[in-house]
C-alpha cells in the first residue's frame, strides 16, 4: 500500500500544483486531486496536501514536497 497524498483543486491553483507534478511521477505513491477538501481557510493561506489522512503544509511547492516525504518518512504505514 502506497502512503496518499491528497491535493485540492483550489490549493493546485494557488500554487501547489508544482508540487503536485513532481510527486505524481513518485510511482511509491498515489497522488489524487479533489474538487475540496474542506479546509478552505488553509487553502487561501498555505500549500497544502492531505498525506494518509493529516494536513502538512508548506510556504512553497518545494518545501511542501520536502515536508510531505518528511512526513511519510516519519510516519510509516506499517
Amino acid at each position: 500500500m502506497n502512503p496518499m497524498v491528497e491535493f485540492c483543486v483550489s490549493n493546485l491553483a494557488n500554487g501547489a500544483q508544482e508540487a503536485f507534478e513532481i510527486l505524481e511521477r513518485d510511482p511509491n505513491l498515489d497522488v489524487l486531486e479533489y474538487g475540496c477538501l474542506s479546509y478552505c481557510t488553509k487553502c487561501s493561506d498555505t500549500l497544502y496536501a492531505i498525506v494518509n489522512g493529516d494536513l502538512v503544509e508548506a510556504d512553497t511547492p518545494s518545501e511542501l514536497v520536502t515536508n510531505i516525504y518528511k512526513y511519510i518518512e516519519e510516519n510509516p504505514l506499517f
